[in-house]
């Protein structure tokens, strides 16, 4: 059963940063391609990133494209995602997953002024 737990989400300034984690407990998680996905106030889910199993292949939507870092660590079994100059349409539920859903409660991130 996949089990995932996000953490690290909240209130930001625009121009902030934060730092998003991702702690996986199921066995797994090394082998697998991982993405961060989100789903903002009034709209649908969207895809943020992805990251290859090893960690050396990265991809991201063109909206943060620049701006978001994701990242793993495998010896801890943990998934990170690193939100810098955040804006306020970066507002949303964030959620790491293995595919295009939502696994678990998800962290929130807001950034206003």
């Amino acid at each position: 059963e996949v089990q995932l737990a996000e953490s690290g989400g909240g209130l930001v300034q625009p121009g902030g940063s934060l730092r998003l984690s991702c702690v996986a407990s199921y066995s797994t998680f090394s082998k697998q391609t991982m993405n961060w996905i989100r789903h903002p106030p009034g709209k649908g889910i969207e895809w943020v990133a992805m990251i290859d199993a090893l960690g050396s292949g990265t991809s991201y939507a063109n909206s943060v494209k620049g701006r978001f870092i994701i990242s793993r660590d495998n010896t801890k079994n943990t998934l990170y995602l690193q939100l810098n100059s955040l804006k306020t349409e970066d507002t949303g539920m964030y959620y790491c997953s293995d595919g295009d859903t939502p696994r678990g409660q998800g962290t929130q991130v807001t950034v206003s002024s």
